[in-house]
């Protein structure tokens, strides 16, 4: 069922995929490529989903059938597609997730979207191998960004760190193991998922 409030879905597919050797969002699971999936996944829970890439990327045939926010900041990671997000769409709250989430799954999706703290700028899962916050399957607020805008200011890029030091709402997993990503080809070793000619 789709949730008719303030929340856009983003599929951050910007990353240089370095470890791994191949575009992450290219690889293949069940004939869809993990960025396919992953906007499918979104679709049927938000009114509105976006795909978060690079300049670079931004014509490739993997991205180019999608609705794109492109970068406009360099040298921060995800945390540049959610806050180019959040500069095109102020007013909007976002539902922010990684392309090489291949276990990622409607129950888990449907529980953060039912239960984040909208009292608290921040809603995220706890790691089930750490207990620390999962920035990439996360909401965030609209009035998250000048919390995020100050950390920016004083030199921190990573989303995890902000979510640690920041109000944010920490939930348990619904099914452990649904934010397990694949970063190197090691990790692709027993999954279902093929890299792309």
């Amino acid at each position: 069922m789709k949730v008719t409030d303030s929340v856009y879905g983003l599929v951050l597919a910007g990353g240089m995929s370095r470890r791994m050797g191949t575009d992450k969002a290219a690889l293949l699971s069940g004939g869809m490529t993990q960025l396919s999936r992953a906007v499918t996944l979104l679709e049927n829970h938000l009114e509105k989903v976006y795909v978060s890439t690079n300049i670079g990327q931004s014509g490739d045939a993997v991205r180019r059938d999608f609705d794109l926010i492109v970068d406009r900041y360099e040298n921060m990671g995800p945390l540049a597609g959610i806050l180019s997000a959040m500069d095109l769409f102020p007013r909007r709250d976002w539902l922010v997730v990684a392309c090489d989430l291949p276990n990622l799954d409607a129950t888990t999706i449907e529980y953060l979207l039912e239960h984040r703290e909208k009292t608290q700028p921040m809603t995220a899962f706890q790691s089930v191998l750490d207990g620390m916050p999962e920035p990439l399957c996360a909401i965030y607020q609209s009035v998250a960004r000048p919390i995020i805008d100050s950390f920016v200011a004083q030199g921190i890029y990573c989303p995890r760190k902000i979510l640690l030091n920041a109000p944010t709402c920490l939930l348990t997993q619904p099914i452990p193991g649904a934010l397990h990503n694949i970063n190197s080809p090691e990790d692709l070793a027993g999954t279902k998922i093929e890299s792309t000619p």
